[in-house]
């Protein structure tokens, strides 16, 4: 006998919403029939009019979905290789039936022929229920189970899949992190049944518990998150008079004071309670990075896409050892690869290892980069007391040239330092926040105790010892 294999869709609902023709194969007793489930209105109802095999032992028994995709398929192929079988599942075979995938690449590599009968899926269903053309500004369709990583909702969009409460609970929420509050959807409840009705609400109104096997949401707003911001940077740029004047001279100084903000609540959030501030200084980056793109957009040169899919590029390319065969087993190693792959990005007739340190970063970080450069090809003290010994010799030339060169050797003084930091694995510029905190916080106390203004330089270092003493 010739193995013989039909997948047919028992649409959205009710048995009398099948496809005759369909209703005919599935009621032949000539043909088994396994159903994915019987937790579905047609496929109950085929049970009652005869014998079926069902998956839903399968669901219960196996832990991931692809496992139980698998099993389906081998007991669909079991079957077809014994008598002519037909695989019923809910919707149509070609929309959101992942064992449908299965069950064929197993009957294509068994030299089975498969035969696809294509029935109304519950996306027909749920755009009828809503009324939406997706022609007219598009279609998203994602699955509630897997939702992407960054979530964009920047056209119409149906989440379905949402047989639990918790994955609805999870859509909703996720939705709630990128769309601006009282943003409203519409679940469809029992998609194409007879109980089908739809609630409509705002995000944080729904009700979980609304979840089910038939169960799906659409959202048609405006877009928020990355999408959103993005488009709310261009709309300014083109309305808002002051946004209009910039350059992007003239928001230099507020990138660079943005970063320092940034860096301000990174250290302010040492212990792990104060992500809100981190949170929302990155987000007054971000500003600056999209208000370059919007210029450079309006200009022609580039937008937010090109800046995005080069640092994509950059990423990939730089890391050889996750995108390609490059073996790369520590930190160092990959930083060693990266310094490499972006030399011989940037060719010049006579590179210098410190080419490429920013000009415009602060000196400390500047001296601790340019020291490191320099160090890879060998121009370094192999031990620490050799630059502690240099310390020495620069406070030396400091206090020979007080009155002259002053500025010269308070500079090589601060290199030094800088170098020794280096050696000792402390960043330098850490340090001095570290410093320079500690101070304010000693400096402040020292006001609390009494004004300073009437003070003797001796009390005034008396009460400095005595806060230093209380910490």
């Amino acid at each position: 006998m010739n193995a013989s294999l039909t997948v047919a869709g028992l649409g959205p609902g009710a048995w009398n919403r099948v496809e005759p023709t369909t209703q005919q194969l599935l009621l032949d007793d000539v043909n088994v029939v396994i159903v994915r489930t019987l937790q579905h209105p047609a496929a109950a109802e085929l049970a009652r009019h005869r014998p079926v095999t069902t998956c839903d032992d399968l669901y219960l028994s196996i832990q991931t979905f692809d496992d139980v995709y698998e099993a389906i398929s081998k007991r669909v192929l079991a079957s077809a290789q014994q008598a002519p079988t037909v695989y019923a599942v809910p919707g149509s075979p070609l929309v959101g039936e992942f064992a449908v995938r299965h069950v064929r690449d197993a009957a294509a590599a068994a030299g089975i022929e498969c035969r696809v009968i294509p029935g109304e899926s519950f996306l027909d269903a749920l755009l009828a229920a809503i009324g939406y053309d997706p022609l007219d500004r598009g279609l998203r369709l994602l699955n509630g189970h897997e939702l992407p990583s960054p979530l964009v909702i920047d056209s119409p969009t149906v989440i379905a899949h949402l047989d639990q409460p918790v994955v609805l609970a999870d859509a909703l929420a996720a939705l709630q992190r990128i769309m601006p509050e009282q943003t409203r959807a519409t679940v469809v409840v029992d998609v194409g049944g007879d109980e089908q009705r739809l609630v409509e609400g705002a995000l944080e109104e729904i009700d979980p518990a609304l979840a089910g096997l038939r169960t799906s949401l659409f959202i048609d707003a405006q877009p928020g998150g990355l999408v959103g911001v993005v488009q709310t940077m261009w709309r300014l740029r083109h309305e808002c008079p002051w946004d209009r004047r910039q350059t992007h001279d003239s928001l230099v100084k507020n990138l660079v004071e943005e970063c320092y903000e940034l860096i301000e609540a990174i250290a302010a959030n040492g212990d792990g309670t104060q992500y809100g501030a981190v949170e929302d200084e990155l987000g007054d980056v971000l500003l600056q990075i999209l208000f370059h793109a919007a210029i450079a957009r309006q200009e022609g040169a580039f937008d937010i896409e090109d800046v995005a899919e080069n640092l994509r590029q950059k990423l990939v390319r730089r890391h050889p050892h996750v995108f390609g065969t490059v073996e790369a087993d520590t930190a160092e190693e990959v930083k060693a690869n990266w310094e490499q792959i972006k030399r011989a990005e940037k060719p010049t007739a006579a590179a210098s290892v410190l080419d490429g340190v920013p000009i415009g970063m602060p000196g400390l970080e500047r001296a601790a980069k340019l020291q490191r450069r320099a160090a890879e090809v060998g121009f370094d003290w192999p031990e620490v007391t050799g630059v502690i010994d240099k310390l020495r010799e620069e406070i030396g030339e400091l206090e020979q040239a007080l009155g002259d060169r002053v500025e010269d050797e308070i500079g090589d003084l601060l290199f030094t330092v800088v170098n020794l930091s280096r050696h000792l694995a402390v960043d330098p510029e850490v340090a001095l926040r570290g410093t320079i905190g500690r101070f304010i916080k000693r400096f402040r106390a020292m006001e609390v105790m009494g004004p300073l203004q009437s003070l003797t330089a001796s009390e005034l270092d008396q009460r400095w010892e005595k806060v230093k003493s209380d910490e």
